[in-house]
């Protein structure tokens, strides 16, 4: 009988652990983490691409993550060739789709994954100057106030979720510094990749397991 309570009670403490190490994942980025059909209907994805090897969503760094870690993911609000701040492309003013135009569509995740700036380097959108409050609308025309305001946002609107921000490898060193400086200010974990392999622009297959593995050696 004490063998049978015994084995009962490690059963339900098994699964109580389990179920404690399991956390919901959600994702703000641009196309390195989109997946079509795992982001909000209009919102452009890049992958599958033909002239990237990358073909099902399982071969994606978040699911690859999710994965690796028994992890379940909440929401991927990705949007393919979007900046952090409203400056893109062409100069263009892209506020609609500026990471920080989707803040509160990120559900009820425990851990966030900030994924973002390739565009803002690429497209060459200002940098501005550091600033830490009082950040207007206009202000985030530009990077650096751009990045403040975004985190500031994401520990008001999930006080309870734990924020990482990953940074892309072979970019322009005013961006990387930026990302540097501001996730220090706000004493938020940067992630800087290296050795990425990729394919048309974007990670490839094996890109993708880089992404992740340096992602679970870096979350703390």
């Amino acid at each position: 009988m004490k063998k049978i309570i015994l084995s009962t009670l490690i059963a339900a403490m098994t699964v109580v652990s389990a179920n404690a190490q399991t956390k919901k994942v959600s994702i703000l980025g641009d196309s390195y983490s989109t997946f079509k059909g795992s982001n909000p209907e209009g919102q452009a994805p890049f992958y599958p691409d033909a002239h990237n090897d990358v073909t099902e969503v399982g071969q994606t760094w978040w699911s690859l993550y999710n994965e690796a870690m028994g992890y379940t993911l909440e929401v991927n609000d990705s949007w393919g060739g979007s900046t952090v701040c409203n400056i893109g492309y062409g100069h263009w003013n892209v506020a609609n789709s500026s990471f920080n135009s989707r803040l509160w569509k990120l559900g009820n995740p425990d851990i966030i994954f900030v994924f973002g700036g390739t565009n803002d380097a690429w497209a060459n959108s200002p940098i501005g100057e550091y600033k830490y409050s009082g950040i207007t609308k206009e202000d985030c025309n530009t990077l650096r106030p751009a990045i403040a305001y975004m985190l500031d946002g994401l520990a008001r609107i999930y006080p309870k979720a734990t924020v990482y921000v990953i940074l892309n490898s072979e970019l322009k060193e005013d961006v990387n510094e930026s990302f540097r400086k501001v996730c220090k200010h706000f004493r938020v974990q940067l992630i800087e990749l290296h050795d990425i392999e990729k394919q048309n622009g974007h990670p490839s297959i094996n890109g993708m397991k880089a992404i992740c593995d340096q992602l679970v050696k870096s979350v703390k």
